[in-house]
């Protein structure tokens, strides 16, 4: 099989020809379709948060595939059947990897992938397996995010980085009867903003996002996408008094600066949110089933890995890079 391999951090992804693994006990061969581009994969390739995956590694954590070869013992999944690799990969939970955060198994950047069956979602019938990709991860990622904001109707939240997960967050938050402030630094995806349905949009070159959010009485919530520690402090600057600022992207060196007197006094509230369950996982395809999400992406060939990580970082993409094998 194909597969792109990190063999050291910071330097370019290798395609590689490797045979096919076999699946032990619990575990399914999955034959990959179409494989999420996100930028925690760009972290784990160059290696630059405080946990690292032990290089050589695939990376991938957004694999939508095929069914082709059960392991012994499993019984609720069946040759042909379509599944989603996300994030959490498997974890018994108990043994040193598990406890001491060290685990990392190999990803869907390849033509084939092994899975734990118990962690293998089922996507069900109808959604296109490039659309199942992004919302493996930053679908999943966002849907999570708002809900541990415990968004109401009409209140006013804030969707920091329009992008591959902020564009899904956009419309989740819409979902939820809330009034959406979008904040971006590009035309294209203010723009993109829009179509998908938010109130405000906030150019942050232009304009400073915590004041226009307190010329509207103050975000409820915002959700922190961007991958710079400055919008993370911009938009805590943004909320009403009783706000909630929820941490998501993870920018390597991260560390923003939080007033104690303001926080104490205002009940602001900040939080960290990663991913989501297995459930918040079928509620996303549930809802993309039923024609209520849209999902923004452009299709690449794998071997592109490395022009298509260059032009992440490069901010040339408006929303996601899916892979198809």
């Amino acid at each position: 099989m194909k597969a792109a391999v990190v063999r050291s951090f910071g330097q370019p992804l290798v395609i590689e020809d490797r045979p096919d693994p076999e699946p032990g006990p619990g575990q399914v061969l999955i034959r990959l379709e179409a494989s999420g581009l996100c930028h925690t994969d760009i972290h784990a390739a160059h290696g630059d948060w405080p946990v690292k995956p032990t290089p050589p590694f695939v990376p991938g954590h957004e694999g939508v595939g095929i069914v082709e070869v059960l392991g012994d013992g499993v019984t609720h999944l069946e040759v042909g059947q379509r599944v989603a690799v996300p994030w959490l990969g498997w974890a018994c939970g108990r043994c040193e990897h598990c406890l001491s955060g060290w685990e990392t198994c190999d990803g869907g950047y390849a033509e084939k992938m092994l899975a734990s069956a118990d962690f293998a979602a089922v996507v069900p019938d109808g959604i296109d397996p490039r659309d199942a990709a992004p919302l493996t991860c930053a679908g999943v990622t966002t849907y999570k995010a708002l809900k541990v904001a415990g968004v109401r109707p009409t209140q006013l939240v804030a969707i920091s980085g329009v992008g591959g997960l902020g564009h899904l967050a956009v419309q989740y938050a819409k979902i939820a009867g809330a009034t959406v402030a979008a904040i971006d630094v590009t035309d294209e995806k203010l723009e993109l903003a829009r179509q998908l349905g938010a109130d405000i949009l906030i150019d942050a070159r232009k304009e400073d996002p915590a004041e226009v959010l307190k010329q509207h009485g103050g975000a409820h919530a915002a959700i922190a996408l961007a991958v710079n520690e400055q919008a993370f402090a911009s938009v805590y600057g943004g909320l009403r008094r009783g706000g909630k600022l929820i941490m998501v992207a993870l920018p390597a060196g991260g560390t923003i600066q939080v007033p104690i007197f303001d926080t104490v006094l205002n009940g602001t509230s900040v939080i960290g949110s990663i991913v989501g369950t297995r459930q918040d996982l079928d509620e996303v395809f549930r809802l993309h089933a039923a024609g209520r999400t849209k999902v923004i992406y452009e299709t690449r060939p794998l071997e592109t890995v490395n022009e298509s990580i260059a032009a992440v970082l490069n901010g040339q993409i408006t929303a996601r890079i899916v892979f198809e094998m």
